[in-house]
C-alpha cells in the first residue's frame, strides 16, 4: 500500500510497504519547504533525505499511535472491515481527519481527493452518536466518516458551526470532542473533568474551552480541539509518538520507555526555556488535584508551520485520587509512582534533576496560583461531593510537608 502524508497542503511524504513492514519516505517537496532535518512533522520522525534502517520501528510506530485504544479501536475495525494490526489500512480509511494537522491518504483510491462537507445533527441525533459507539465510532458515517483520535475513553467528535453542531464527512476538520456522562461509579468523571479544565486556565496552563451540555437529556463534556483554530488544523504529536513508546508503554510502570526526566530531555532539545517551566507547573497541577493519568499520551507538543517546537497545553486534566484506581500517577515523580506518598521534597528533587532554574520558586508560585483558583472556582454539581476539600488539602500538603 502506499499513503501519501499530507501536512499543510504539502506532500510531505509517503507511507509505503504493508502492514508489518511500511515505512515513511519523506518527500522532496516536504523537504524543499520546511528545510532538511525539520521536526515539523516530529522531532521523532525528521525530514530527511536518508533515513536510518534501524530506526524505521519508531516510524512505525509513530504513525500506529495515531489509532484509538481499546473498544473505540475495536469498533472502528468492526464499522470498516479491516484487520487488527492494519496500520496503513486503517489510516487509507480513517486518516482524514487524526490528531494534528496530518491528512493520511490513498493516492490510488479514485473516490480521492475526498470533497468535505457536514451533516447538521440535533441534540437527539448526538446523543444518539454518543450511546450507538459500535455502530458510529467517533461519530464517523459508516461510508464517508474519517475520523481517528487516541484514547480509551468513550467520546465522539464533532463540528460546531454558526447554526449548531454537524457531523464531520469526507476529512472535514472536527473541531470538539464531546464525552459522555458515563454510569454508576464513573457518574462524576465529565464534572470533574471540566473541573481540572477550569483549573488548567485558571493557572494559564490552557485556554481551550470545556463546558458541559445537555443533548436530550444526556449530560456531555464539550472540549474545544487545541489542534484546531478558526476551522483549521494545528499540528501536534504526544510524547508517546516522540518517545517511541507503544500502547500502555504510555505508563512508566509499563517498560520503563517513558519518564518525566525524558520528557524533559526533550524540551531542553527541541522547546524553548519556559516551556520546562510549563512542564514543572503541569507536574504541580497533576498532583495537587489528583490527576493520576498525566501519561505519555496526555503530554503533547506542537509543532507550528514555522518549525518551532513548543508544549502543548494541558489536556485531559482529571482528578482522579477519588476514584477505584491503584492510587499510582502514570509517570513517577522523583521515583515514586503512589499519589499518596508525593511531597512537596518530591517535586523539587524532580525538577531539579531537569536543571529547571528557580525549581522552588516555581513550586510555591504555582500552589499559590492554585489554590488561589480551587478557592474561587466551585466544581459543577455532578462533581465529587468532597473534589474541592481534598484538593485543598493535597495542595496544603505538598507545601507544608506531609505526603
Amino acid at each position: 500500500m502506499l499513503l501519501a502524508v499530507e501536512l499543510h497542503g504539502t506532500i510531505v511524504g509517503t507511507l509505503e510497504g504493508d502492514a508489518q513492514s511500511f515505512d515513511f519516505i519523506p518527500s522532496t517537496e516536504g523537504i524543499e519547504r520546511f528545510g532538511a532535518n525539520s521536526p515539523v512533522l516530529s522531532v521523532a520522525v525528521p525530514l530527511v533525505a536518508r533515513q536510518r534502517r534501524d530506526q524505521s520501528g519508531r516510524r512505525r510506530n509513530w504513525f500506529a499511535e495515531l489509532l484509538p485504544e481499546g473498544d473505540q479501536h475495536d469498533y472502528m475495525l468492526q464499522q470498516s472491515g479491516l484487520r487488527a494490526g492494519d496500520t496503513p489500512g486503517f489510516l487509507a480509511r480513517y486518516g482524514r481527519d487524526v490528531a494534528g494537522a496530518l491528512q493520511l491518504w490513498d493516492p490510488g483510491d479514485p473516490t480521492e481527493p475526498k470533497t468535505p462537507s457536514l451533516k447538521p445533527v440535533s441534540p437527539a441525533e448526538i446523543r444518539g452518536l454518543l450511546e450507538d459507539p459500535i455502530g458510529s465510532p467517533l461519530a464517523n458515517a459508516p461510508d464517508t466518516g474519517k475520523s481517528s483520535l487516541g484514547g480509551v475513553q468513550p467520546k465522539i467528535v464533532l463540528v460546531r458551526t454558526g447554526e449548531g453542531w454537524a457531523q464531520a464527512l469526507g476529512g472535514y476538520p472536527s473541531t470538539h470532542i464531546l464525552k459522555p456522562q458515563l454510569k454508576d461509579d464513573k457518574a462524576t468523571v465529565i464534572f470533574d473533568e471540566e473541573y481540572g479544565s477550569r483549573l488548567a486556565r485558571r493557572i494559564g496552563l490552557a485556554s481551550f474551552a470545556t463546558r458541559i451540555e445537555d443533548f436530550d437529556g444526556l449530560a456531555t463534556l464539550v472540549i474545544e480541539r487545541y489542534d484546531r483554530a478558526g476551522g483549521r488544523r494545528v499540528h501536534q504529536e504526544d510524547f508517546s509518538q516522540a518517545l517511541g513508546a507503544r500502547g500502555n508503554q504510555k505508563y512508566q510502570e509499563m517498560g520503563g520507555v517513558v519518564s518525566l526526566p525524558r520528557v524533559a530531555e526533550t524540551l531542553v532539545r527541541h522547546a524553548p526555556e519556559q516551556d520546562l517551566v510549563a512542564l514543572a507547573r503541569m507536574v504541580i497541577l497533576a498532583v495537587g488535584i489528583g490527576n493520576l493519568d498525566m501519561h505519555t499520551k496526555n503530554i503533547g507538543l506542537l509543532h507550528p508551520t514555522d518549525g518551532q517546537v513548543r508544549l502543548a497545553p494541558a489536556y485531559d486534566v482529571v482528578p482522579q485520587a477519588h476514584m477505584r484506581n491503584d492510587g499510582k500517577l502514570a509517570l513517577a515523580v522523583n521515583g515514586k509512582y503512589r499519589h499518596a506518598d508525593i511531597t512537596g521534597d518530591d517535586l523539587l528533587a524532580e525538577f531539579t534533576s531537569w536543571g529547571l532554574r528557580r525549581a522552588a520558586a516555581v513550586i510555591g508560585d504555582t500552589l499559590d496560583q492554585l489554590e488561589e483558583a480551587v478557592k474561587e472556582e466551585a466544581p459543577l454539581e455532578g462533581s465529587f461531593p468532597a473534589l474541592r476539600e481534598q484538593i485543598l488539602v493535597f495542595i496544603a500538603n505538598l507545601r507544608d510537608g506531609p505526603a
